[in-house]
């Protein structure tokens, strides 16, 4: 079983910056990936970043590349995710989530760009507002 408590969500203004973090408790053997997502006010919610526990590789959507990195410390047990250069339409609830090894197609994948319900445990979100 994974907790995860996501943090360093607040007010900021457009081009801003903002790091946040994810501090997973349990096993780091019990999942495979771990990623970002969002949701804004009356939106679908949409993968923000996903990186792969075993080869270290990241997924990144098209509008976060160049802007956003994500990042982990296995030494603090914490996921983050550097948000630089922030706009209004970024503002959004913003959790962490894992998922588990399964066959196919890779879970960050499958869920950041093919909308598949991978993702077995979840945080309860940290809100961003990008506002002046």
């Amino acid at each position: 079983q994974v907790q995860l408590v996501e943090s360093g969500g607040g007010l900021v203004q457009p081009g801003g910056s903002l790091r946040l973090s994810c501090a997973v408790s349990g096993s780091t053997l019990d999942y495979y990936a771990i990623g970002w997502f969002r949701q804004a006010p009356g939106k679908e919610r949409e993968g923000v970043s996903c990186i792969s526990t075993s080869d270290s590789s990241t997924y990144y959507a098209d509008s976060m590349k160049g802007r956003t990195t994500i990042a982990t410390d296995n030494a603090k047990n914490t996921v983050y995710l550097q948000m630089n250069s922030l706009k209004p339409e970024d503002t959004a609830v913003y959790y962490c989530a894992t998922a588990q090894k399964q066959p196919g197609l890779h879970p960050c994948l499958a869920t950041m760009f093919y909308g598949y319900d991978v993702m077995d445990y979840w945080g309860k979100g940290t809100l961003v507002t990008v506002s002046s």
